[in-house]
């Protein structure tokens, strides 16, 4: 029997969504090769393109780990999986490392990473697993103790680091894996009118606990031209790369604004602005063609997945997905404001390469496992 489930998960294992996660990850190797070569190709090249290269070797074999095991385990232990999330994000606040203003960095020995890259993906876990096992009554009332444990605690902590790009995305999970169980248009407009009413209140408090940093890039997204060489710099950039490229772009390894230095955290959160001015509009619509298929294969598979609880953490794991990549699009774009949110398999960065894989590993799981019947114990 074990051998015939093997061969069956083997036969069933979606090459598809692979494929797709694979590519994007190769375009952000070249692109983060082009977007930090020295100048005139004097000088030594970082190695951000290198160390990506062994965390995407890793974040494969992660991947494949995650297939093959039955994904019941996880809803099983999803409590105790978001508690530990929990636990890293209360962790990072007291013994965290900071950096540019934010305390988002743990370390263990030699080892350092973002608790929350890995939070989102056991926030999904555990939301799914509750709502899995949530009636429609009970869905549609939304108790006060689930939006306590699965909004506002782990929203207040990523306030605190403060990390605005994840607790975005917190919010909108919340809101599509909630939507999805089916909770009631009732509910829905109440919480809507309170959000409404609570923005001003809100948003003072909000603001006064901003950092100085966070409150510039609310203004540059508002008038990037009131302070062009400042606080706007970035987006000013961001736009000056990808309008570079005009409809076929400059040519790989021909872009000026990124290995020149105009253009900052290049190969992180503007790295679509560098991928735009070599690949042009052509290339940019390719890119987003991918994307696309990605998005569109995630909601196949939450449609097909046999389960309740693999249904609604293919359509988290989706959202997840769609959010970061609309958010940093928006930036680059200067249609949202800077909040630090990677490209998802593109930005340069080990721990949010890793956690978008066990994610897409996850999701491959749900769907090569659409034959099985699922029982929950």
């Amino acid at each position: 029997m074990i051998i015939k489930v093997d061969r069956l998960l083997i036969k069933n294992f979606d090459w598809v969504t692979f494929g797709l996660v694979l590519c994007l990850s190769l375009i952000g190797i070249v692109t983060i090769y082009s977007a930090t070569r020295p100048p005139g190709g004097v000088g030594v090249h970082p190695d951000f393109y290198s160390k990506q290269i062994v965390w995407l070797i890793i974040s494969i074999a992660v991947l494949f780990a995650m297939v093959f095991f039955d994904y019941k385990w996880l809803f099983r232990y999803a409590y105790q999986l978001y508690g530990i999330g929990l636990f890293l994000l209360v962790a990072v606040l007291v013994a965290g490392r900071s950096s540019m203003g934010a305390k988002r960095w743990l370390s263990i020995g030699f080892f350092s990473f973002q608790p929350s890259e890995f939070f989102r993906i056991l926030f999904i876990i555990g939301l799914s697993a509750y709502l899995a096992t949530s009636d429609l009554e009970s869905t549609e009332k939304m108790s006060a103790k689930s939006v306590v444990m699965f909004a506002i605690v782990p929203l207040a902590l990523l306030i605190k680091q403060p990390d605005l790009g994840t607790a975005i995305l917190m919010v909108s999970l919340f809101t599509v894996l909630s939507v999805s169980k089916g909770v009631s248009r009732k509910v829905i407009t109440v919480v809507l009118m309170i959000g409404i009413v609570s923005v001003p209140f809100l948003g003072h408090i909000v603001w006064d606990g901003l950092k100085d940093y966070q409150k510039n890039r609310l203004v540059a997204f508002m008038d990037p031209e009131v302070d062009p060489s400042g606080i706007g710099y970035h987006i000013t950039q961001s736009k000056i790369s990808i309008g570079s490229g005009g409809i076929i772009g400059k040519g790989y390894l021909r872009g000026t604004q990124g290995p020149l230095r105009f253009l900052p955290e290049k190969h992180t959160d503007f790295i679509f602005a560098v991928y735009a001015e070599e690949g042009g509009f052509v290339g940019s619509i390719f890119l987003l063609c991918i994307y696309l298929l990605l998005f569109l294969r995630g909601l196949d598979t939450a449609v097909r997945a046999k389960d309740e609880f693999g249904r609604l953490m293919a359509v988290g794991i989706t959202a997840m997905f769609f959010v970061y990549f609309c958010v940093n699009i928006g930036m680059t774009l200067s249609l949202m404001p800077v909040v630090g949110v990677p490209l998802p398999f593109v930005s340069y960065g080990g721990t949010a390469l890793l956690s978008n894989f066990i994610a897409a590993g996850i999701l491959i799981n749900i769907r090569t496992r659409r034959f099985e019947l699922f029982y929950p114990s």
